[in-house]
């Protein structure tokens, strides 16, 4: 299993929200560049980052920083107001390996598939953040009304295979991922599936890599120190 430390940006600052919640944003490193060179250290080989000015506001900030964090080595996954082709092209000349299509998929469900057509379905994944079953757009503030597995049947059935499954109502509260949905959905899917939001320890990730998630993202348990990286991603397996 694949294990992605998360950096979400907003203005230029590693923070953290608590269920989604724009109210609830808090600083919790000094130094993007920094912070994703320990993620290295410790032994992981891609990062999950999430342009929360984009994800809100349509329009990405922290491009300079993305650049710098994928000349790591790291394979950076990026999401946050990737809306159209043109903005696919723009994060992928900042040396981004994978993209993350969110609210846009909901949407216009032909531009993920667009997507995957041009650039590959490696390089493209699409994020179903859900509450409550339903999925979730523009930031988690909006209800599309969409089931999250008819949604990811439909993305699996245009050529989508990685899936990246938030649960907003366990992410940042460090009480576990939401097993049971998180089952559901990788009964569903052929796709590859990596489990956001919730895991607080290392029991989780072990739990995830028996449930049969391709990838898990650690957050705010890293930066809470409930975590230790090394040994998830020793636990995790090989990572590429």
């Amino acid at each position: 299993m694949i294990i992605l430390p998360a950096i979400d940006l907003k203005d230029g600052k590693v923070v953290r929200l608590y269920k989604g919640d724009f109210d609830t944003v808090h600083q919790v490193a000094d130094n993007p560049l920094a912070t994703a060179r320990a993620f290295w250290d410790a032994g992981a080989r891609q990062i999950h980052m999430v342009d929360l000015d984009g994800a809100k506001d349509a329009v990405r900030q922290n491009g300079a920083i993305v650049a710098q964090v994928a000349r790591t080595g790291l394979k950076v996954e990026l999401g946050g107001g990737i809306r159209t082709l043109a903005d696919l092209e723009a994060v992928f000349d900042l040396g981004v390996y994978r993209a993350v299509i969110g609210s846009a998929a909901v949407g216009h469900p032909e531009f993920v598939a667009q997507a995957v057509e041009r650039f590959g379905a490696d390089r493209i994944a699409v994020g179903i953040d859900a509450r409550d079953g339903r999925v979730r757009t523009a930031g988690w503030v909006e209800d599309s009304g969409l089931d999250y597995l008819e949604f990811a049947r439909n993305m699996e059935q245009i050529g989508v295979k990685h899936i990246i499954f938030t649960d907003i109502d366990t992410d940042g509260t460090l009480q576990g991922p939401a097993l049971d949905s998180l089952k559901k959905l990788i009964g569903a899917v052929s796709c590859r599936i990596t489990a956001s939001g919730g895991v607080s320890c290392n029991q989780d990730i072990r739990n995830l890599n028996a449930l049969g998630a391709w990838g898990a993202i650690i957050g705010k348990a890293y930066y809470a120190g409930t975590i230790d990286l090394a040994q998830a991603v020793k636990d995790g397996g090989v990572q590429c």
